[in-house]
């Protein structure tokens, strides 16, 4: 009997040493480890279906490992079914020292800029997830959104996605969850981004701010430069940002092959005190090409038994060549050290909110955040679009980097090129 009890004890000791992992948090603008070293992103978007690529543990297994090879820390995963049983998955990544990075939206609770609103039913599906995903050390952040804005006129939403992160924050600490960091994905419309990144960041009251920042950038294409990608400019307007910014999206892929040399500069001298790394898209090669591994050759998605759009989606990863091997070579290299959490005294505060520019940036300066339940109505002139109040920022509010090559479109990054038709139907969605 003693014995019995003696082995057991024993294995769930062992158990629990190889799940353990630290946990990520923030102070200032940077990232740190349970253990006080500075955390810098090595990712890649893991989305192999539609609805959550975290229950087939035998399919983590295959590519933990294989992430882990590569030199990826974290991954990206833009759907997750709340209701399902994610422990092996995540113990397997977390195994390999990767952490997770996940959008809290479902298909049909995401904020949309063309009729903001904010209400419980959203806050409800987004609590789930957390509730969910917070039991998991290696869980690194949330996602309140991704890529809500895209025009000047669409910027009347950005209340709602701090709205939905005041709400989401208060939720966690009323639970007594930890500290997950909170955050949000933008598209980076040159027009729209110094704004909306500033905007997000800009209250006295750190309640009613994002956690971190985050963009998908697909601005340095092939052999390209620091100066002539436009990363210059995305390090000046952020070069004074006092919570955490990295890249949620990478890896132009209009000039084949990749060569990632996008990644040396994010990890340079000129950027490593200011960002805090990137994640590559994407895992999965598909009919968008940027996949660094395939499950096999397309098939005739008409044939019995095929995938929905022909690619393979599970099964033993293959490195996609030279993407991966490049991507591998590049991060191999880069291996920053940073700044020890005790020895580190952030003195950043943060950015005044942007003034009202019509069809540019529609926010009236630090407006009152949407209540739950709320939703915008564009007939009335409200408080969010009454101009005159705001004071624009310096630099932000007047300079915009060029934006280098066109980005898959959100539905491709959420739900995979093959599949966004196949699923239009059954979704409703942005």
């Amino acid at each position: 009997m003693r014995s019995s009890f003696y082995a057991a004890a024993v294995a769930a000791a062992a158990a629990t040493a190889v799940d353990a992992i630290a946990t990520i948090g923030i102070k200032g603008n940077k990232f740190f480890t349970s253990d006080g070293d500075q955390f810098f992103i090595k990712g890649v978007a893991y989305q192999l279906l539609p609805e959550d690529p975290l229950l087939n543990a035998t399919q983590c297994k295959l590519d933990a490992e294989l992430m882990s090879e590569l030199g990826a820390n974290a991954i990206r995963v833009y759907h997750v079914d709340a209701s399902g049983d994610h422990k092996d998955c995540m113990s397997t990544f977390a195994d390999n020292g990767i952490y997770l990075f996940v959008d809290l939206e479902t298909f049909n609770t995401a904020i949309d800029q063309n009729s903001p609103h904010w209400n419980k039913t959203q806050l409800d599906a987004y609590e789930a997830v957390m509730d969910e995903f917070q039991n998991y050390d290696n869980t690194a952040g949330f996602f309140v959104g991704n890529e809500v804005l895209t025009t000047g006129n669409g910027s009347v939403a950005a209340p709602y996605v701090k709205a939905a992160a005041r709400d989401v924050k208060a939720y966690r600490d009323q639970k007594n969850y930890r500290d997950i960091p909170v955050g949000y994905s933008a598209a980076d419309i040159s027009t729209l981004r110094p704004m909306l990144q500033n905007y997000m960041a800009c209250s006295s009251n750190s309640s009613e701010n994002l956690d971190f920042f985050s963009l998908n950038a697909y601005e340095w294409c092939g052999d390209s430069s620091y100066t002539t990608s436009g990363y210059s400019q995305l390090q000046t307007n952020a070069s004074s940002y006092d919570i955490p910014i990295f890249f949620s999206e990478t890896g132009c892929n209009t000039v084949k092959p990749r060569t990632f040399g996008d990644q040396a500069a994010i990890f340079s001298d000129e950027m490593i005190d200011t960002w805090s790394g990137a994640i590559i898209y994407e895992w999965i090669e598909e009919a968008n090409d940027y996949g660094l591994v395939s499950y096999g050759a397309k098939v005739d998605a008409t044939a019995s038994g095929a995938p929905q759009d022909g690619y393979p989606r599970s099964g033993k990863p293959t490195p996609v060549s030279p993407d991966f091997s490049n991507l591998k070579s590049q991060w191999a290299t880069l291996t920053p050290t940073g700044v020890k959490k005790s020895a580190y005294t952030p003195s950043l505060s943060a950015p005044e909110c942007p003034g009202f520019t019509s069809d540019v940036w529609e926010v009236n300066g630090a407006v009152a955040l949407p209540t739950l339940g709320q939703t915008f109505d564009a007939a009335v002139r409200s408080s969010i679009t009454a101009g005159g109040t705001g004071t624009k920022t310096g630099t932000a509010a007047s300079s915009a980097t060029k934006t280098g090559a066109a980005k898959p479109a959100n539905e491709v990054r959420k739900m995979g090129v093959g599949l966004a038709g196949v699923m239009v139907g059954a979704f409703v969605y942005l």
